[in-house]
């Protein structure tokens, strides 16, 4: 059975259990979202959007779309996959099911929990009405296949004049429980005037077993509000990843997203942000180390709809072996969006001869009073560098190693967690491997 026809008579089966508060329009939005689904199907690479990315190999597996039974961790078994070195508020998801045992949640002045309490409360049904959905685009096949699925997912809603006093986790594991699992996690922030929040999310697989994670998250940003989000990416090579991330600034927030991709076997980022009022500004930053068969596709979207905003892009890539690098960036500047500062960049270094990069930054302005800027670089490291750095005694593996860290170090610099930003430089250091502490 091929995976739409196994997605249809799932659909069909989840509807009829899923528990939902009755009174809600999620179902409604559900039906709509899988019609939607069926009549545009899985994209391909005649898509011009996808044109660099092919899911042929991904989509011929036998997922499994519910898992079979509930698997419990032990904290010992996944902790170094957490942020120990801070105290956060953990959303743990295993197979896609919440794992209360894992996780740390409040109402205490604020909701950090889970999307089936908010899509079942009669309490919430106000904030899902008016946020659920509306940023996650029509036409966009799965995205709306996400949607159709939805039941399980962080569910953040941070009051007004509140600071989140620690940073949010969201990890969701897969175990391997099933041979080959497709997940679908949705998560809903919502961040009110003058409030702060700061979000780590990781998807991790424990096992070789073949993963597909289609996740969703909507993030609404009201008057001076700020947000942090932070994606982890470095899974195994069995397990693939499509992460739609969609941002709607008011007037005068700050919004920041920062994606690190260093391992699976295909990851496709899509992150869009809608700024709606005056004085916005948006930080966009990414860095990707790859090697072996990895495929990384980022596509960006930034929309200014109103004057005196600011966004700033900047994505680094490292590519080794035959890996492949996909950059797509657009800004679009509306016609009312005056006095606009925009500036988008990716550089790339292409390490491995089978490696490549397909990088195509866009602007589209219909204002005339705007300072926009774009750009791509895609080259080899600098041989005279090397040579610089042997001359003074640093054999030539670690010179490569510390041309390719400062290359990467600028999209890195904004990462406001240092025991975050600690681990990312392990990782780094692992991904180039060398023995190099990186604290810098």
């Amino acid at each position: 059975m091929e995976l739409k026809e196994k997605l249809v008579s799932s659909f069909l089966a989840f509807e009829n259990k899923v528990e939902i508060d009755i009174d809600s329009n999620v179902h409604e939005i559900r039906s709509k979202a899988f019609n939607n689904f069926e009549n545009l199907g899985f994209p391909t690479k005649k898509d011009e959007e996808w044109k660099y990315t092919s899911l042929n190999a991904i989509l011929k597996h036998d997922y499994s779309v519910f898992p079979k039974s509930v698997v419990s961790l032990a904290y010992n078994e996944v902790k170094k996959y957490f942020i120990n070195e801070t105290d956060c508020y953990n959303l743990v998801f295993i197979d896609g099911k919440f794992s209360s045992f894992l996780s740390e949640t409040t109402h205490d002045g604020m909701d950090i929990c889970v999307m089936s309490a908010a899509l079942s409360k009669p309490k919430y049904k106000m904030i899902v009405d008016a946020y659920f959905n509306k940023l996650a685009s029509e036409n966009n096949s799965l995205s709306e296949l996400n949607t159709a699925f939805t039941q399980e997912g962080a569910f953040i809603n941070i009051p007004k004049n509140k600071v989140v006093p620690k940073p949010i986790q969201i990890i969701n594991f897969s175990t391997g429980n099933e041979q080959e699992i497709l997940i679908q996690p949705r998560n809903l922030v919502i961040v009110g005037e003058n409030a702060y929040v700061q979000i780590i999310e990781r998807h991790q697989s424990l096992t070789a077993n073949t993963t597909l994670t289609n996740s969703v998250t909507e993030i609404f940003v009201n008057k001076r509000g700020i947000v942090d989000f932070y994606k982890m990416q470095n899974d195994v090579e069995t397990a693939s990843l499509i992460d739609s991330t969609f941002v709607s600034q008011k007037r005068d927030s700050v919004a920041s997203v920062h994606t690190f991709s260093f391992g699976g076997k295909l990851i496709r980022n899509n992150l869009e942000f809608y700024q709606n009022g005056e004085h916005c500004v948006s930080h966009m930053n990414g860095i990707s180390i790859l090697n072996k068969k990895q495929h990384v596709d980022n596509h960006t979207l930034v929309e200014h709809k109103a004057p005196n905003c600011e966004s700033h892009e900047m994505y680094k890539g490292i590519y080794d072996d035959s890996s492949t690098g996909v950059f797509n960036g657009k800004v679009i500047v509306e016609q009312a969006a005056q006095k606009i500062n925009a500036y988008q960049q990716n550089n790339n270094v292409i390490v491995g001869d089978r490696a490549s990069v397909n990088s195509k930054p866009q602007l589209e302005i219909f204002a005339d009073d705007v300072k926009c800027s774009h750009g791509c670089t895609i080259g080899q490291l600098d041989e005279s560098a090397l040579f610089y750095m042997q001359q003074r005694g640093i054999p030539r593996k670690e010179a490569k190693a510390l041309l390719m860290y400062a290359f990467s170090n600028e999209a890195l610099k904004n990462v406001k967690i240092p025991e975050l930003k600690a681990k990312i430089n392990k990782i780094i250091a692992n991904k180039l491997d060398v023995s190099i502490g990186f604290d810098m």
